[in-house]
Order: C-alpha cells, then sequence, then structure tokens
C-alpha cells in the first residue's frame, strides 16, 4: 500500500514544516486540494518539492476546464524541473460546484462532455511537452468519466461519496476494467477512522456511527491490526493501492500507517 496525505496549508511554514513530516512520517504522496478557498496548490508544491527528498507531489485536483492548456503545461513541467521529477499530476473535469469557480475566474464552464475533451486535451498536453512525463491521476465517479479515465489514466481517483459503500466502489472498479486492457491501478480517500472525523463531515451533518449504518467503505476500524487487513484485501481484490489520508486524521491513522509500512517480519 501507498499512502498520501491531504495538506490544509495555514502558513508558508507550517506547509513546508507539515511537508517535511508527512515525508518523515512515511508517506509517499504530499497532496494539496485545489479550490478558490485554499492555497493555488502548484506553487505551494514546488515550496514543498524544495524542502523533501523523496516524497511525491500531486494536486488533489486539478479542473481542466479552469486551465489553459498551454498555461498548464508550464506550470506542470516547472515544478517537474524544481522536484527532479516527483510530481503526479492529479487533475478531473471539476467538481460539482465548480461553476461557480469558473464563473468568478471569467471562463466558460462547458457541459461534461465538452469537459471531459478539454481534460483528454490537458493530458495530451502535458505528455506531450513535460519531461519527464508525470504520472497521471484522474479523479473520476459517474460511469462516463469512469470511462474516459479509462482511456488516459495511469491511476484513478475514486471520488466516491462518503457513504459509498463497499459494492459501489467494486462497480466504479468494473466499470474501469470493462473499458480497459491496461494495469491502471486506484486511489481511494479516507473518510474517517473508528469515531474520528474530520471537521468538514461533520458540518456535513455526518457521524461516524451514521458511516457505519450506511456501510462506508472508506470509514475505517480504528484497530490498527483490522485495518490494515481491510485495505490489504481491497489492494488485492481492487487494485485500490492508494489511501488518502487528511492531515486532520493523521495522528488516529499513524498505528494503521506503521502496521502497513513496516516490514512484514515485524508484524
Amino acid at each position: 500500500m501507498k499512502f498520501g496525505m491531504i495538506v490544509t496549508a495555514r502558513s508558508g511554514a507550517q506547509w513546508v514544516g507539515a511537508a517535511r513530516a508527512a515525508e518523515k512520517q512515511g508517506y509517499r504522496t504530499i497532496l494539496l486540494p485545489d479550490t478558490m478557498y485554499t492555497p493555488s496548490p502548484l506553487p505551494m508544491l514546488a515550496a514543498a518539492a524544495a524542502v523533501t527528498e523523496r516524497a511525491r507531489l500531486r494536486p488533489n485536483v486539478l479542473a481542466a476546464p479552469l486551465r489553459h492548456s498551454a498555461g498548464l503545461v508550464r506550470d506542470v513541467a516547472a515544478v517537474q524541473l524544481l522536484s527532479d521529477g516527483r510530481f503526479e499530476l492529479g487533475i478531473g473535469i471539476g467538481r460539482p460546484d465548480a461553476a461557480g469557480e469558473a464563473e468568478r475566474l471569467g471562463v466558460p464552464w462547458g457541459s461534461a462532455r465538452q469537459r471531459r475533451e478539454q481534460l483528454f486535451e490537458a493530458v495530451a498536453a502535458v505528455r506531450a511537452a513535460v519531461d519527464p512525463s508525470p504520472e497521471i491521476v484522474v479523479a473520476a465517479s459517474g460511469p462516463r468519466m469512469l470511462a474516459a479515465a479509462a482511456e488516459i489514466a495511469d491511476r484513478i481517483l475514486l471520488a466516491t461519496q462518503p457513504v459509498a459503500t463497499e459494492t459501489e466502489v467494486a462497480k466504479m472498479v468494473r466499470i474501469v476494467c470493462e473499458n480497459t486492457d491496461r494495469d491502471i491501478r486506484f486511489t481511494h480517500q479516507l473518510v474517517g477512522i473508528g469515531d474520528h472525523l474530520p471537521f468538514w463531515l461533520g458540518k456535513q451533518g455526518l457521524t461516524a456511527d451514521g458511516l457505519r449504518d450506511a456501510g462506508a467503505a472508506a470509514l475505517l476500524p480504528e484497530d490498527p491490526t483490522a485495518a490494515a487487513d481491510l485495505l490489504e484485501y481491497r489492494r488485492e481484490k481492487y487494485g485500490i493501492d492508494e489511501l488518502l489520508v487528511i492531515d486532520e486524521l493523521a495522528t488516529t491513522f499513524a498505528p494503521v500507517l506503521h502496521r502497513c509500512t513496516s516490514p512484514v517480519a515485524e508484524r
């Protein structure tokens, strides 16, 4: 299993300190959201590149319709240069509420089909012009987007709702596999562990008990052994070999991380 930490940046010092700490703790990838309410991720990831040595760096995720492909290529190439090839391009067609962000930025927000075309164009441009070409991680949820991602992604972030069940996750994986013969791996995001949820989920009225009752796949048991066994099962069965952990849950998740990343002989 691989693990990525989604870090909320609050200041320059806090951000670079968090990047260093995530790498030291064993997280393979450092991620930053791309919203109008958080710092622009590409310059932030460039700063993280300067204070880390091994960690991969990924926006989670850029909305292709909000960026011109030529400008995206230039920015990606810069971060790839500064990180010595550790950048990964997390990209998608935009969250459901991203139409408002497009309006604020003064860019058109097309139909779902048009936004998928913009995604294909952006990925093709980056692959053609950036050396080394970064791994392409496409966020997808619905059947059409999953099928589109199967054509172009190296890895797919399964953009599930917090209450999505394992059956729903398995269906998403199956759609991808039915649309490609390439070996695509999958990423899933943790929504909670035991009774611990991030603050933003609580604001939506969700509770750990409610998620357990719903059979939410992204809520892990707090027992490190049980959680590690479940992650390993999903890695083998579905190819979900990366889990994203929001920094707010890092302390609670630490025993699971240790269990999953320590040598087998120590387990």
